[in-house]
């Protein structure tokens, strides 16, 4: 009976032996998963890191309770790298796509937190590190015809800069006009939204006015198709920024690209990362890119004239008929938007000090001291993060119009852009 068992057991216990020998494979869906437990651990140990997290609550109450130390992080985050790039190839070119957003991801997170513990880079190494792109940056002496042309919408005495702020002090929105303008901008930019991308019908956002902020709006996105969109009011609002900043932090801008991201990602396809938004990273040049060509792509010219004047205007208690003026300034003080990051790379880089960055973002950004140092400010606080607004914008508008010669296709196109897995490198293909 023995002998006759012996095969039994020996076949048995090869199995077993098999089977501890046998690990489970690893899998995207895993790496992904401890993606998110590690950005919340890096945002319990730097606040700010996280910019928006709707994912299981248990583990942000867990990172919380038991955060990894930033060192421990970042050799993790390594380690997750290393896993990623050990995974067989994938043959969907979605999933392909995934794979490519979680290795950029991944490499933020190593840079970020190598600059926790004390590491040190070059603006535009630290730029590409985080974002995923290297900034090609022009001396400020190339503005300077801009600031010419600019010379003849503003005629007179004195800097130029103190002539740009005094015309367009002239369009401030009085403060007990300012939420219903700022609503009325917001609610536009979702109506011309809503035409081209299916908005889920439950969304909705919450609008607060606030104060010491070195940024001029936000959007902290919330989950389930909510935000909470706040406008900084330490210094006086201008009427373009109504439709400036519903475009940008609304529709078609951050609320709605995290809206289809969650919506399409996380929920559609059980994507988990996509339910953690780490701010210092590619996600950020797609989002902040976007968010300020969706301004144009929304309001053509003529139409944000056309709104401006029959619309908010009246409702600010301004003068219509200076509408077309305001725009075409703040339409050529676009074309400087590349100086500030001139600027921040070489305060950043210890070229200049604070004092002449802020000289500097006075001539260059035809600003009031006050919106100079709340420049420079947000600079310090952000550092390579400014390279996403001008820089970003360009590489949408490039990807976008290439695309497609008309509006509808430029919509389409640009809804890519903001609901499926994307990379700065994407943006440079035509």
């Amino acid at each position: 009976m023995f002998k006759r068992l012996l095969p039994v057991l020996a076949a048995c216990l090869l199995t077993a032996c098999a089977g501890v020998a046998r690990a489970a494979p690893d899998t995207l869906d895993a790496i992904a998963t401890d993606f998110v437990k590690l950005s919340l651990e890096a945002g319990v140990r730097e606040d700010g890191y996280v910019d928006a997290y709707y994912g299981p609550p248990e583990w942000q109450e867990a990172a919380k309770a038991n955060p990894r130390d930033q060192a421990t992080l970042r050799k993790d985050a390594r380690a997750l790298s290393a896993r990623l790039a050990a995974l067989p190839a994938a043959t969907d070119p979605l999933v392909q796509r995934r794979r490519l957003v979680l290795t950029g991801q991944l490499k933020a997170a190593d840079v970020r937190l190598s600059m926790a513990l004390g590491d040190r880079f070059k603006f535009a190494d630290e730029a590409e590190g985080l974002f995923g792109i290297r900034p090609q940056l022009k001396p400020l002496s190339s503005y300077d015809p801009i600031l010419a042309r600019i010379e003849a919408l503003v005629p007179g005495e004195g800097p130029l800069s103190q002539r740009v702020d005094a015309f367009q002090n002239r369009f401030i929105i009085p403060t007990d006009k300012l939420e219903p303008v700022m609503r009325a901008g917001i609610a536009e930019c979702r109506k011309r939204t809503a035409r081209h991308i299916a908005l889920p019908a439950d969304e909705q956002f919450t609008l607060e006015f606030v104060t010491g902020k070195s940024w001029s709006g936000y959007n902290w996105y919330k989950g389930n198709a909510t935000s909470l969109i706040q406008v900084n009011t330490d210094l006086p609002i201008r009427i373009g920024r109504a439709i400036d900043l519903g475009c940008h932090e609304g529709y078609p801008g951050h609320h709605a690209l995290n809206m289809l991201l969650e919506q399409k990602l996380a929920k559609g396809r059980g994507w988990i990362e996509y339910t953690v938004y780490p701010l210092y990273s590619p996600m950020s040049l797609i989002a902040e890119g976007t968010a300020n060509y969706g301004i144009d792509l929304a309001f053509p010219l003529s139409d944000k004239i056309g709104f401006e004047r029959d619309v908010l205007f009246p409702l600010a208690g301004l003068d219509p008929s200076t509408a077309a003026t305001q725009v075409a300034l703040g339409e050529a003080t676009k074309d400087l938007a590349g100086a500030r990051l001139t600027i921040a790379q070489m305060y950043l880089d210890g070229e200049i000090d604070r004092e002449t960055a802020i000289n500097l973002a006075q001539k260059y950004q035809l600003v009031s001291r006050p919106r100079a140092e709340q420049s420079i400010s947000f600079t310090e606080t952000y550092r390579s993060y400014v390279i996403n607004y001008g820089l970003g914008q360009d590489m949408s508008q490039a990807y976008v119009e290439a695309a497609a010669p008309d509006q509808d296709g430029r919509w389409k196109a640009f809804e890519r852009l903001i609901s499926e897995p994307t990379v700065p490198a994407d943006l440079l293909k035509r």
